[in-house]
């Protein structure tokens, strides 16, 4: 017990001596085990407290320090007290104690030192007594690459870690002391530490699979916009014309890697969007949280999880005008539970907004694009008009997400027919006014184009008849969607606005089968008919035809005679329960409109969306058709055209066109083509044709070769051997005579009028604004449908005659067609 207590006071009083070099045998051979063991930790991205490995190494020393002052002589007797034999020794053991344990408290204390010193100074690239002169430039460069490299020092050598603001530990090989000394002689500091990182096969993985890092470039090769460029879709880095300088002379350069030479100061843009500011930068937002560019430009890619952009209605939900150039979200590798919370939340009105592809689940009937006639031996053309203006909206929600134009989908004349022209009003008792503008085609120049344009008469709100409305609403499982069930509810709400209290609304809904969920109500009870509509949610299948027989059954037995009774069906029109296909369904709603109730379709959703049944629909019965993709949609159709809309002026209104051989070789109808009649139908009051709302304007377009013009789409004639095609007579300049046929709403016979078109042409320059603009909507439309009657095709010519047009356009829907040529321009590239 008393040698115990001996050894331990001599072991004590051992170690308060003054520091003598080492003279343990075999020290070097087991520190450099113990550094072996902890690079291999490292390789393995484990990471560990500073001060963990230093402190296993530290008792590792003092343990093997002793049992080696116990065990040293092995050769004594076991009974001879060890005590006595060392009191016999000379000081070379007490020598090799002090050397122990004073290495083991040297190596602590550089590490605090070391450690407290990194704390302070996180960008220092070397602490070490002897500082090159580049030293600054080093720091500078691992600044702006963050990284930075702390330094361990023992005797014999210089070892550097390298590590990464993530944690992330790279450890570089040993460099000697005498190395280092002669190599900062003729190299920089960078190529040192880059030369020993490249030896390890750990940072060759860290190096994006360059074979070859210039280290003049270390801090190009992390920057966050190089992680961008190419690698997010819908991301435009912009480089300038200095970095593209550089980039072409360093290309010659043999061994010169594609690391990139964008710097934080590169603009940034989200393709496909147009600014509207004096800047196009997009909004960044980092875990949920808005933050500067710089932040953004020196986050470390290597953290970044995710990288997402959101632009037009997502980007608007969620900054409102502050995401007008998009928004680029970011998501890092580690949140905070605040930043998952905001995140989350972020996620849910991103998915709200998400653009589904055009996928084949939509439904569009193939048509082929009406054809030119040779006048002679087809002087008549006859059409119903179209006041729909679906195809429209439909086509927008495509090309602000993103998406390819199904070419089925661009029905011209709903496009035309989407804007408001300035045609005067009818001055007799006719429901309507004809006005009529002749002038050059853009898109063939040595072609002309007549436009026909009707105006429906205004008749005042007050002056309106009472409305017996009934809402079919498709409440079925495909209609669980924000754009779909929600925005529904919402536009509704919009027409409940405009109604007055004489008027009455009911509600009927269909899933798997149809039912009534408001009795007609009158507009004054809004609150009521609100709840109703709050009320209701989307499960099950779609019984359309179901639904269809309960809303004219309601109507029917709610019916206001010389009054305006509607049904407004709203869905994504997937009817799949009981009369299902488009045929079935046409031959229903045929039957439905000998009624007398009109019929409106509001077209919700996408991915599923069943175009052609709506088309069908509408015109069929009696009715109109819109696409509603957004609230300010429905605003539109709803709210600002409302008794367009909902109130019909006129009923079964026909156009036929009587081109004159004389200065018409050919001509073709620009879009309607499942609107064309034959010439007989005409006259026969049996078929049924368009509807015409209060306010109302119908434009049409016909593309003329005049007589004598050589042209590569004039049709080849055909000698006739029976059939005189001749003009029967001198009409002076007449170029054609326009007809009208139509009924007043509740009337079931019709009436006829006609208007004479002179041969006076004008050059496009001096034409009409609303020549210009309905000829640029027709020239974009033409180019969706990649039409082969048309030589030319650029889109900045249809951008730059639809700017020409854009007069009077209080309500900025004109400026809105421009941008989404520029959009359009921008994605097709």
């Amino acid at each position: 017990m008393e040698n115990n207590q001996d050894i331990d006071k001599r072991f004590n009083d051992a170690s308060k001596l003054s520091e003598e070099p080492a003279v343990f045998p075999g020290f070097d051979n087991v520190w450099a085990k113990v550094e072996e063991q902890l690079d291999k930790k490292e390789e393995k991205k484990r990471i560990l407290p500073v001060w963990f490995p230093y402190g296993i190494a530290a008792s590792l020393m003092i343990g093997l320090g002793a049992f080696y002052f116990i065990t040293k002589d092995k050769t004594h007797e076991s009974s001879e007290p060890l005590i006595v034999k060392n009191r016999t020794e000379t000081h070379s053991e007490k020598n090799s104690v002090r050397a122990t344990d004073s290495i083991v408290r040297s190596k602590i204390e550089k590490e605090i030192e070391a450690s407290e010193l990194s704390q302070k100074l996180p960008d220092l690239a070397y602490e070490d007594a002897k500082v090159p002169k580049d030293r600054g430039r080093v720091a500078a460069a691992q600044k702006n690459d963050e990284i930075f490299a702390l330094k361990r020092s023992d005797y014999s050598t210089d070892e550097y870690y390298i590590k990464k603001k993530d944690q992330t530990v790279i450890s570089a090989p040993q460099i000697k002391r005498k190395q280092w000394d002669d190599t900062t002689t003729t190299k920089s500091i960078e190529e040192v530490v880059v030369t020993s990182l490249m030896a390890t096969k750990k940072n060759a993985a860290q190096s994006s699979a360059s074979s070859t890092i210039q280290p003049n470039y270390i801090a190009s090769n992390s920057n966050v916009s190089q992680a961008l460029a190419g690698r997010v879709a819908g991301i435009q880095i912009q480089a300038y014309g200095s970095q593209r300088r550089n980039r072409n002379a360093m290309a010659n350069k043999p061994g010169t890697p594609n690391i990139g030479y964008l710097n934080n100061n590169n603009p940034i843009v989200i393709r496909g969007m147009k600014s509207l500011d004096s800047t196009n930068e997009p909004l960044i937002v980092v875990n949920g949280k808005v933050e500067g560019r710089n932040y953004f430009s020196t986050l470390n890619p290597e953290k970044i999880e995710s990288m997402e952009v959101v632009k037009g209605a997502g980007a608007s939900a969620l900054y409102g005008s502050r995401g007008v150039n998009g928004v680029i979200v970011v998501k890092t590798k580690r949140l905070s539970r605040k930043e998952k919370r905001r995140m989350e939340k972020m996620e849910q009105t991103i998915n709200q907004y998400k653009p589904n592809p055009v996928s084949d689940n939509e439904g569009y009937d193939e048509f082929v694009e009406n054809p030119f006639e040779l006048t002679k031996n087809q002087p008549l053309s006859t059409f119903s008009i179209d006041v729909d203006n679906a195809a429209y909206s439909n086509i927008r929600r495509m090309i602000n997400n993103g998406q390819a134009v199904d070419k089925n989908a661009v029905r011209i004349e709903e496009m035309i027919n989407y804007f408001k022209y300035t045609y005067p009003q009818p001055k007799n008792n006719d429901p309507f006014s004809v006005n009529t503008e002749y002038s050059d085609a853009p898109w063939n120049p040595d072609h002309k184009l007549l436009k026909i344009g009707l105006q429906g008469k205004n008749i005042a709100m007050d002056k309106l008849p009472a409305s017996n409305f009934v809402f079919l609403i498709d409440v079925s499982g495909s209609m669980d969607s924000p754009n779909k069930l929600p925005l529904l509810k919402s536009s509704f709400k919009v027409l409940l606005d405009q109604l007055r209290p004489q008027d009455k609304v009911g509600i009927v809904v269909y899933a798997g089968s149809a039912g009534m969920v408001l009795t007609p109500t009158s507009a004054q009870e809004k609150e009521k008919i609100m709840l109703a509509l709050d009320n209701l949610q989307a499960g099950g299948s779609t019984a359309g035809g179901a639904g269809i027989e309960l809303a004219y059954k309601l109507a029917q037995e709610n019916f206001i005679k010389g009054g305006n009774n509607r049904v407004v069906i709203a869905t994504d029109g997937d009817f799949n329960v009981g009369a299902s296909s488009t045929s079935n369904v046409q031959a229903l709603i045929e039957e439905k409109r000998k009624s007398g109730v009109f019929l409106t379709c509001l077209g919700f959703g996408m991915g599923n969306y069943k175009d052609n049944m709506l088309e069908t629909l509408a015109d069929k019965g009696n009715g109109n058709y819109a696409y509603i993709d957004n609230l300010q949609e429905a605003n539109k159709f709803l709210g600002k055209e409302f008794a367009g809309s909902m109130y019909a002026i006129a009923k079964d209104v026909k156009i036929q066109v009587e081109f004159n051989p004389k200065y018409v070789s050919s001509y073709r109808l620009i879009g309607y083509e499942n609107r064309k009649l034959k010439n007989e139908d005409f006259t026969n009051d049996k078929i049924d044709a368009g509807e015409l709302g209060s306010g109302h304007t119908v434009t049409a377009l016909y593309e003329i070769i005049p007589a004598g013009t050589k042209s590569e789409f004039l049709p080849n004639d055909s000698s006739l051997k029976y059939t005189r095609t001749e003009s029967s007579g001198d009409f002076g300049s007449e170029l054609a005579t326009v007809k009208f046929r139509y009924k007043k709403p509740d009337g079931d016979a019709s009436k006829e009028i006609s208007q004479v078109v002179g041969n006076a042409s004008g050059k496009l320059s001096s034409a009409s604004s609303d020549f210009k603009f309905a000829s640029s909507v027709a020239w974009f439309g033409l180019v969706l449908r990649k039409s082969d009657l048309i030589r030319k095709k650029d889109f900045s010519e249809i951008e730059n005659l639809a700017r020409q047009g854009k007069a009077n356009d209080t309500e900025g829907y004109r400026s809105e067609f421009v941008r989404l040529i520029e959009s359009y321009k921008a994605i097709s590239k």
